[in-house]
């Protein structure tokens, strides 16, 4: 059986959830993963509103379309001045129960943490996305710098899920577009690399294996992370690679966790077109293992229940 899994976005789960009168479901799915991400936010019953401030002193508001991340109300580092950069706090013991309640009800699931923000975006959101690419280009040393705060707030981190039997660590972090990275290869490799292969080494210490999710095109850069010592790449966008070449070039060195599209035939295409295109897309991923079925994103709220439904059919029934 081709391991699967899928997560969804806050409206979806709702949607989901009244048409089949439970919030049970996705319990009784058989998904394969069983993970939590830190964020340094506050818990939902903690927000209490549609702004709230982080751990690392930035606001947030999620009073527009986007009801899980939002948007950051203003840049807190509004000039290249890292005396500007808020202190963060990091609540241990909350952390810790995060770990181990996921821990204790992981059953038989691969079990794993994340933090999620990792680098490049937890630089933007400090300083926003139009000044993080003008500094990375205007103000190298500042840039070097704040990353270097960020990374050695991410190795406390990491120490401390490498005190758990977890199976891996997860990184969330987007550097691509559409087509490319958003900050090219060359701004990558000089900034976000050296940082993000300190983090794989701190984890790979204990043995874990090591997830990376990007949003976008990231192609270019796959050598550069399997030569810092990724293990799974998430998310896989069919519509932005060719998933069979690159299948056949990296997946002796790669596993892949994605490739049903959120962007094109989730929301758009019948139920039936959902069926054939999920069971295609397995068929080619999963040639020699290596392949965690799943949307290529957390399922957003505009796509039918129907089709959710559609493609869990399909994970559900390999073996049929």
């Amino acid at each position: 059986m081709v391991p699967f899994h899928f997560d969804l976005t806050q409206q979806a789960f709702e949607k989901i959830s009244r048409h089949l009168g439970s919030y049970a479901f996705i319990k009784k799915s058989g998904i394969h993963l069983h993970y939590f991400q830190y964020w340094g936010w506050p818990t939902e019953t903690e927000k209490g509103s549609e702004l709230f401030l982080d751990d690392f002193g930035v606001t947030w508001n999620r009073s527009g379309v986007d009801k899980d991340i939002g948007i950051i109300e203003k840049p807190v580092v509004y000039k290249p001045d890292l005396s500007l950069m808020p202190e963060p706090v990091l609540d241990e013991k909350k952390l810790r129960r995060q770990i181990e309640e996921t821990i204790a009800s992981k059953e038989d699931k691969f079990v794993f943490a994340g933090i999620g923000f990792s680098m490049f975006e937890r630089f933007w959101s400090y300083c926003g996305m139009e000044n993080a690419l003008i500094y990375m280009i205007t103000e190298p040393e500042f840039t070097h710098a704040i990353l270097d705060e960020i990374c050695e707030f991410n190795l406390r981190v990491i120490d401390i899920f490498n005190e758990y039997p977890l199976d891996g660590i997860y990184f969330g972090d987007d550097w691509g577009q559409q087509r490319g990275l958003i900050m090219g290869p060359k701004l990558w490799r000089e900034f976000i690399k050296p940082r993000m292969a300190e983090m794989y080494a701190r984890a790979k210490k204990n043995n874990k294996y090591i997830f990376q999710h990007s949003c976008g095109d990231i192609l270019e850069i796959f050598p550069d992370l399997i030569e810092i010592g990724l293990d799974c790449y998430q998310t896989f966008q069919p519509e932005i690679y060719d998933i069979e070449a690159v299948k056949k070039e990296y997946g002796n060195d790669l596993a892949f966790w994605g490739g049903i599209s959120t962007q094109k035939l989730l929301p758009y295409a019948a139920p039936e077109k959902v069926k054939e295109e999920t069971k295609r897309i397995m068929d080619i991923m999963s040639e020699g293992g290596g392949y965690i079925a799943a949307p290529t994103h957390a399922i957003p709220f505009d796509v039918p229940v129907e089709n959710i439904l559609a493609m869990l059919e399909v994970f559900e029934n390999q073996n049929k």
